[in-house]
């Protein structure tokens, strides 16, 4: 159990640095500056293919369960599903936006910084209060039949970027890792 919440923890470690180099992009485009819009988008896309499709479930299962052995979860979960879903709904329309940059569609400013703004936050604060309310009362409270199922929920392939063999399409964004591991 205590390597399920360690692997869970450490999978918000890497998400937190990619966010990280999220918001750095993101300050570049607000100040007119030129921000790497692929590298945006790998951002976003990671975060929306293995996040939202494969860590994300697994958690609603975790949460499902720690709503039932602890009824002083409740609210602390609904809110917590209920971001998973505000996090979906603005990385697809940041990925939207990313996209038709990339296409040369003009977008407005104003809604690429508040699409930006929204999945900034809401992902930052959501894998705070996770650590906080959640990772800590898991440890305590699910049994292995749980992390069982809970590993169930989802898929669990090769990770793209930071598992062994990397996805090409992900090349630049790891570089963009490594180079921000060598000088941290």
């Amino acid at each position: 159990m205590a390597a399920a919440v360690n692997a869970w923890h450490h999978e918000h470690v890497r998400f937190r640095r990619l966010l990280d180099l999220l918001d750095e992009e993101v300050a570049r485009f607000h100040l007119d500056e030129h921000p790497d819009y692929q590298l945006m988008r790998d951002i976003v896309h990671y975060l929306r293919n293995v996040s939202d499709q494969s860590h994300h479930p697994r958690e609603d299962v975790a949460f499902s369960r720690l709503a039932e052995r602890d009824q002083s979860m409740r609210l602390p979960v609904a809110r917590l599903q209920q971001e998973h879903r505000v996090i979906a709904a603005a990385g697809e329309a940041l990925l939207a936006y990313l996209d038709d940059i990339a296409a040369d569609v003009i977008v407005e400013r104003t809604a690429v910084e508040a699409a930006a703004a929204t999945y900034l936050v809401y992902y930052r604060h959501h894998i705070e209060a996770e650590a906080e309310e959640v990772l800590p009362r898991a440890a305590k409270l699910l049994v292995a039949e749980d992390w069982r199922d809970i590993e169930a929920a989802a898929p669990h392939g090769p990770d793209p970027l930071f598992g062994s063999k990397s996805d090409a399409g992900y090349r630049e964004l790891r570089r963009h890792i490594a180079l921000e591991a060598e000088s941290g």
